[in-house]
């Protein structure tokens, strides 16, 4: 692929996928600031690389997996271990619609909250959902069913929608 037609690739590529990535970046870094950052890295090492991937759905496949690592890495780094967090006194726009969902999706371990954002948010089937993170699809299905029963507590308990 020629440098320009790969330029306008990779635009419609940001445009198309930094929306869903930072929402699966979201849920492991619990911090959207953080989570744009993992997505502006994952897109500055495919521009570097420029994998040469069959498909689009094999496009997607990728930015996810390497979304996931991404985050993976930063929440293992030195680094994010030793900086201190900002005071919860610190007033912050409620943005969130429903913000008990969304703090009940968070509370969940990231073995439950990864295969349930790829099914819902992202519409992958647990088929596809076990390729991209390379479990059986029995996994993945059990933790789809884990997920839900486990946001299902979480809102009885603090009264929220079911």
């Amino acid at each position: 692929m020629d440098k320009e037609l790969f330029h306008q690739h990779f635009i419609t590529l940001v445009e198309t996928h930094s929306q869903s990535l930072a929402k699966l970046a979201f849920t492991y870094m619990k911090n959207m600031t953080d989570a744009e950052d993992i997505v502006q890295d994952v897109f500055l090492t495919y521009y570097q690389k420029r994998p040469a991937l069959q498909s689009d759905e094999h496009e997607k496949a990728w930015l996810i997996r390497a979304t996931i690592n991404r985050c993976k890495n930063q929440l293992k780094s030195v680094w994010r271990k030793k900086r201190s967090e900002l005071s919860d006194t610190i007033p912050a726009p409620d943005s969130l619609p429903d913000s008990n969902l969304m703090e009940a999706v968070l509370s969940l371990k990231e073995i439950y909250r990864t295969p349930l954002h790829l099914y819902y948010f992202e519409s992958y089937t647990t088929k596809e959902i076990a390729s991209i993170l390379g479990i059986r699809e029995a996994a993945a299905a059990k933790r789809i069913a884990r997920a839900r029963s486990k946001l299902k507590s979480a809102l009885e308990e603090k009264g929220g929608p079911l």
